[in-house]
């Protein structure tokens, strides 16, 4: 099918391009580049520098591509900076979605695959691993503005026929991870460790987080096109791993000592979080397939490629 993939040359936008090509799909990439990067697009991808919050240039891309699904992944994505600039977090991540959502019904478009998050909305757990059924209790802007979107999802389907799929993923990890950026620890420690330089930790260490790798991912997305209409559903690996046993595990994978620098615990962040996946299994027959320790030797793999290249400093 013709499939627009917002925040397309992004880290996990990019890795679900990709795997929509293979599997034979027509693709066009909506990305305003502020975070993505252009040689990550698939070149057989449409390419369309827009920013979703353009509704003008958005509005134009839709009419134009006229897609019949929409993947939906641009976002502000970290939480400090939800913190520090909420304004401009629910003017990217509200605002921009509901642009998205119009467009797609202007379109025609049938299906919408959202992705929001699973491990902000809930804020600190009653119980773990969290089942989609758990109270939504955010401690960042950013946990407000994805939950929220859901909720316009849910509307529209109502009121419009719109079908969507709302997943909420645990913290995704994997080659193209961007290392400079302020988000993506796995990516961070990794660049860290083969530069030589100290890790930073924030906090004691002892936070979980629940990985799972972009692969995993991008099957998921891929798999939400056509099934699970009006659901919310966990992509996450039901595990918590804590901060220090990740620093741990990467320093294995990389081979060497890799000393790490405790710092102030952030605000916004929740302690403990996994995600239970079951419902994914039941709805979409999917489960993660890449452990972690797979997955940290593909990232590191895909870390040391970009230094011998020279893109690593």
């Amino acid at each position: 099918m013709r499939v627009l993939v917002t925040g397309g040359a992004g880290f996990i936008g990019s890795n679900t391009v990709d795997r929509l090509i293979d599997e034979g799909h027509d693709v066009s990439v909506v990305d305003s580049l502020v975070t993505g990067f252009r040689e990550h697009v698939h070149p057989k991808a449409s390419f369309h520098q827009v920013d979703i919050t353009d509704e003008a240039g958005l509005a134009g891309v839709f009419a134009a591509e006229r897609p019949q699904a929409v993947i939906h992944l641009a976002a502000q994505m970290d939480v400090r900076v939800s913190t520090r600039e909420p304004v401009y977090d629910a003017r990217v991540n509200i605002l921009g979605s509901l642009s998205v959502i119009q467009c797609a019904i202007d379109a025609g478009t049938r299906k919408i695959v959202y992705a929001s998050s699973g491990g902000a909305i809930y804020g600190e757990p009653d119980y773990l691993p969290v089942r989609e059924d758990h109270p939504v209790r955010p401690l960042s802007q950013y946990g407000v503005t994805k939950h929220t979107v859901e909720h316009y999802l849910f509307l529209y389907a109502h009121q419009r026929g719109l079908r969507y799929t709302s997943l909420r993923y645990a913290n995704v990890y994997g080659p193209r991870q961007n290392p400079a950026g302020e988000a993506g620890v796995v990516a961070i420690f990794g660049r860290s460790m083969l530069l030589g330089q100290p890790c930073r930790i924030f906090g004691d260490g002892a936070q979980t987080r629940d990985y799972v790798y972009v692969g995993d991912v991008a099957r998921a997305n891929v798999m939400a096109l056509t099934q699970a209409d009006g659901e919310a559903l966990h992509i996450g690996s039901g595990v918590e791993t804590s901060v220090n046993e990740l620093h741990h595990r990467l320093a294995a994978v990389c081979g060497g000592a890799a000393p790490a620098r405790h710092e102030a615990e952030r605000p916004g962040e929740v302690l403990r979080i996994s995600l239970d996946p079951s419902l994914a299994a039941e709805r979409l027959g999917w489960e993660p397939q890449v452990p972690l320790e797979e997955g940290l030797g593909r990232t590191v793999a895909y870390l040391r490629d970009r230094m011998s290249e020279g893109r690593l400093a």
